[in-house]
């Protein structure tokens, strides 16, 4: 006789979630921090090559890059998983970003405040392609100078992005912007 929870007990919904940004905002923390299983990385450690490319204004420790993706997983109920897509944010990896879409049913993209000028392009790149988005201000040092309608003011984003400070370091934190993104995507699909 089988067991009586295998029967009757539907797949779960799995939903690909892209975490975005530019170059040191902290996507490979994030995906690492509220994944339960140990993510995949594709880090690399930063070379002379990067000399004069890579912008590290601001993020002088930065001594390992992303060069193609971070993926984890995380269950948000017994019916749902999400499929995290970390994407690389140095712009010659950018061409990556059209392929790790695919799919996507919605993105975090994250902020330093030290570097808002980095974010942009990935704010465009969701708008254009009409794909969901939440932005998670990632407090770097638990620090967040700016209350959320100032750094939605200066990232010019309409009202219905939702601005939350997060701490990509901290997997409650990190499992909070998701779950505003969900909650985000559920109501633009009932509504």
């Amino acid at each position: 006789m089988a067991d009586s929870d295998t029967i009757a007990r539907p797949a779960p919904d799995t939903v690909k979630i892209l975490i975005a940004g530019g170059f040191g905002v902290g996507k490979t923390t994030m995906v690492g921090s509220v994944s339960e299983i140990a993510p995949l990385r594709t880090e690399e450690p930063l070379t002379v090559t990067g000399l004069g490319i890579d912008d590290l204004d601001g993020i002088e420790e930065k001594k390992a890059t992303t060069v193609a993706l971070d993926f984890g997983r995380i269950t948000i109920s017994r019916d749902l998983i999400l499929y995290l897509f970390g994407t690389p944010g140095q712009q010659r990896f950018w061409f990556m970003w059209n392929d790790l879409a695919l799919g996507a049913l919605g993105a975090v993209v994250l902020v330093d405040v030290r570097r808002p000028d980095s974010s942009f392009a990935a704010i465009d790149f969701f708008e254009r392609r009409g794909i969901p988005f939440v932005v998670g201000v990632n407090g770097f040092h638990g620090d967040h100078p700016y209350p959320p309608d100032e750094i939605r003011d200066a990232l010019a984003l309409p009202d219905h992005v939702q601005v939350l400070l997060c701490d990509a370091r901290d997997r409650e934190s990190s499992r909070d912007v998701l779950i505003a993104l969900i909650d985000q995507l559920i109501a633009s699909a009932v509504g």
